[in-house]
């Protein structure tokens, strides 16, 4: 790991580095058991996506699965952790910067990280059991659970349509 540090300190750059090999086909066709497409949207597409070798995909970045691509994988039983669900850690963690501002109170990093795997495994074990109640892939199920929550403040605040 230290010669490729060093490699890219001197060469800004993976490219080259002794003992390393080109990508020979795009990554996300890679064999591997897990694919966290986590910087561009729109990488795994229909036209690639009954090529995807992993069996978990983990959504890193912002729409990293097209649609058609989302159905594809759902078929053929990859597991979708979907980006609303997989990449929300940042956003959590900016909802607890916004309630530390507003106490005046602010927490060690290490509470901040306690309270964000908290959140995060509750997160992920709700949309898992709607998944598995309804037989519905994770990003259908993360739908579920949002609206069912905004319905369900909508219907505490006494707002009724």
């Amino acid at each position: 790991m230290e010669r490729l540090i060093d490699h890219v300190r001197s060469n800004s750059s993976v490219v080259g580095f002794a003992g390393g090999k080109p990508l020979s086909e795009s990554i996300v066709e890679y064999d591997c058991d897990i694919l966290i497409p986590a910087a561009l949207e729109n990488q795994i597409t229909h036209a690639n996506a009954d090529r995807v070798k992993a069996k978990i995909v983990a959504e890193g970045a912002n729409g990293p699965t097209t649609p058609e691509a989302d159905k594809r994988l759902s078929a053929r039983k990859v597991f979708v952790i979907p980006d609303i669900l997989c990449n929300s850690g940042g956003v959590t963690v900016s909802y607890f910067e916004w309630v530390q501002n507003n106490i005046g109170f602010y927490w060690t990093e290490e509470e901040v990280n306690q309270r964000l795997e908290q959140y995060m495994v509750k997160a992920f074990q709700d949309v898992l059991r709607l998944s598995l109640e309804y037989q519905v892939n994770m990003r259908v199920a993360a739908f579920m659970l949002a609206i069912k929550r905004v319905v369900d403040v909508i219907q505490l605040r006494g707002v009724y349509a």
